[in-house]
């Protein structure tokens, strides 16, 4: 071969390989646990594991359960190199510190052990896959301590192979151990569970995983600004798998220092304070302002879907910092939110906080499910613009209470940012409907008060009936008005504590309907024309009216006993009891009733009860 040959060749050889000859291998691989001690965020389960090696109470089977990415797959590697390590001179006995330089360790690392074996349930999910692991547990290891088996993602087995297993795994030999990890528990029969120790792996926290991500990034030589590291903590959502691989992402996009702003490019994110700033004119209700912050974000590449999950996010740091103001203290909290947060939380009430969720909250149905997400986030946040201005639930008690006072006169006038007030008029308006009065001077909690609406005309050809003297008439009116189901709930299930004219002050027993009070309220108010409010209270209440007639039957019983010629009647039938007791004035009245209306004379009997014997009464309602 001549030299110009051989400098062609030598041109078209592809490129040469980097010096170290080592395929690059992601974060995730590359900083994946070796030991207990560099597992992050499972103290519980390392505490566990590590007393039971220790100790030497090592369990049969192991449950391993929690979301993606906590180290499930990576503490069943651990448990099997700490059960099988030999130590650096092969006579060392189960540790939980591995050498990590021993036979076994080494393969174990390397996935080539013989004696440990791992099978994915995903794609063997059959009843032959299990009964080779059945027909293997037989012979002892080749060269370990243990033979494990590694099962990921257990839940993937099928009916048949869950029971296959069961009998092994409820007796396996002593040299053989089982550890399955699982991201659905739930699927897993509790047939399987109740032969397993279960561990479940909790999210790491965001503040753990900021600091493990500013290590990691200090041993790949790279920098990352706290804000970004927290970012990706965040976005992590407790999984150190997920959040390595964002990391190694942002450190190939920074090729330097990570900072936040690429982080968030990357991510599609939102600038934080932009995010609270489009709160703050939201909440405030600057709709325009509003919108040209959401132009700004949109410009930027921020996604409708995540600009809505970070005010949802600050809704609730906003709620929390109100209800536990040392919440501000917390170190994963943002600077942004520590500083502008607990103002916006001090100015803006429990309602309007609420309010706001359940607005975001829906509003994020709307804008997944959208043609174009933007436009429906842009509603989202009018929508929020224009009710964060409306009077609150008690606002409106305080003005429709205050027409009330003032003899009825049109209700106030709400706010609002297009300068209209019809809605909340009308709101303060129908406030009666359920509404729990402010400032009740009454020791005993505030009724809740479940007021008519305004007087209908009554129907045609129909009288209104006077307004009832006492309760008793009042019920007694449903009864006359053929309202059976209601008379009866006011006879059995309600007990008065109060009643003036137009007012119903009531304790309801709890086989009362909800909608009694409302009920109650509107058929007074059509047939007396008069309106009526009527209130559930807490009070000192009566009996029932059916608990009263009771009361006094037993007492009219109690009376005629004492008399002596019933006392002497009783005495000489043998058995005989006092059934019931009626006025005779009362029933020569009827008897005149029932004359006038078909002309004959009824039979009032009465039964005597031993013989079966009736006793007619003559004229005189004598026997």
């Amino acid at each position: 071969m001549t030299d110009t040959t051989a400098d062609i060749t030598a041109a078209s050889a592809p490129a040469a390989a980097p010096a170290t000859g080592l395929a690059y291998r992601v974060l995730a691989r590359k900083y994946r646990p070796k030991t207990f001690d560099e597992l992050i965020g499972q103290d519980a389960l390392v505490r566990t594991l590590t007393n039971a090696i220790q100790s030497g109470r090592i369990a049969q089977a192991f449950m391993l359960t929690g979301v993606r990415g906590v180290g499930k797959t990576t503490t069943a590697r651990i448990i099997a190199r700490a059960l099988n390590c030999t130590g650096p001179d092969g006579k060392g006995g189960p540790t939980v510190s591995p050498c990590g330089v021993c036979d076994n360790c080494r393969a174990i690392a390397e996935d080539r052990h013989v004696d440990v074996m791992e099978m994915d349930a995903a794609s063997h999910t059959g009843v032959d896959d299990i009964r080779e692991i059945i027909d293997g547990v037989r012979y002892s290891p080749v060269s370990a301590r243990y033979k494990l088996y590694i099962i990921d993602e257990v839940h993937m087995l099928s009916k048949s192979a869950f029971n296959a297993l069961l009998k092994t795994l409820e007796e396996p030999p002593s040299h053989v151990k089982f550890v399955f990890a699982t991201t659905e528990i739930r699927k897993v029969p509790v047939t399987v569970l109740s032969r397993c120790q279960r561990f479940d792996l909790r999210r790491v926290d965001a503040q753990v995983l900021k600091e493990h991500f500013t290590r990691v990034t200090a041993q790949e030589g790279a920098d990352i600004e706290g804000d970004a590291a927290a970012l990706i903590a965040r976005a992590a959502d407790g999984s150190v798998r997920d959040g390595l691989s964002l990391l190694d992402q942002a450190i190939a996009l920074a090729a330097g220092t990570v900072t936040a702003q690429q982080v968030r490019d990357m991510l599609g994110l939102a600038d934080r304070t932009r995010v609270i700033d489009l709160f703050e004119a939201a909440v405030s209700a600057r709709p325009a302002e509003a919108m040209d912050i959401l132009a700004d974000l949109h410009r930027v590449g921020a996604d409708p879907v995540v600009i809505l999950q970070d005010l949802l996010d600050l809704v609730h740091n906003l709620t929390r910092l109100k209800v536990v103001p040392d919440s501000a203290n917390d170190p994963s909290l943002p600077e942004a939110e520590r500083t502008r947060g607990s103002t916006l939380s001090a100015r803006l009430g429990m309602p309007a906080l609420t309010r706001a969720w359940q607005l975001l909250l829906k509003g994020l149905n709307e804008v997944q499910a959208a043609p174009v997400p933007q436009q429906a986030l842009e509603m989202v946040i009018v929508r929020l613009s224009y009710a964060a201005d409306l009077p609150t639930p008690g606002d409106l008690i305080r003005q429709f209470q205050a027409q009330q006072a003032n003899g009825g006169g049109s209700a106030p006038m709400g706010r609002g940012p297009g300068g209209g007030g019809g809605p909340v008029a009308v709101a303060s308006q129908q406030a009666h409907a359920v509404a729990r009065p402010m400032g009740s001077a009454q020791p005993q909690s505030a009724p809740m008060a479940q007021a008519a609406p305004a007087p209908a005309a009554a129907p045609a050809g129909e009288e209104l009936s006077p307004m009832p003297p006492d309760f008793r008439a009042l019920v007694q009116l449903f009864s006359d008005r053929r309202e059976g189901a209601l008379y009866g709930y006011l006879m059995e299930t309600v007990q008065l504590v109060r009643m003036e004219p137009g007012r119903l002050e009531l304790k309801l027993r709890p086989a009362a309907p909800p909608t009694l009070p409302a009920k109650v309220g509107q058929f007074l108010t059509e047939w007396t024309g008069h309106r009526w409010i009527v209130a559930l209270s807490e009070g000192h209440a009566q009996p029932t009216l059916a608990e009263q007639e009771q009361a006094e039957k037993r007492r009219s019983l109690s009376e005629a006993e004492a008399n002596p010629v019933v006392r002497a009647v009783l005495d000489a039938f043998t058995g005989a009891k006092i059934i019931d007791i009626r006025d005779l004035a009362e029933v020569a009245a009827a008897e005149s009733a029932a004359v006038a209306d078909d002309g004959e004379t009824p039979d009032f009997m009465v039964q005597q009860q031993d013989d079966g014997v009736y006793y007619p009464l003559d004229d005189e309602g004598e026997y």
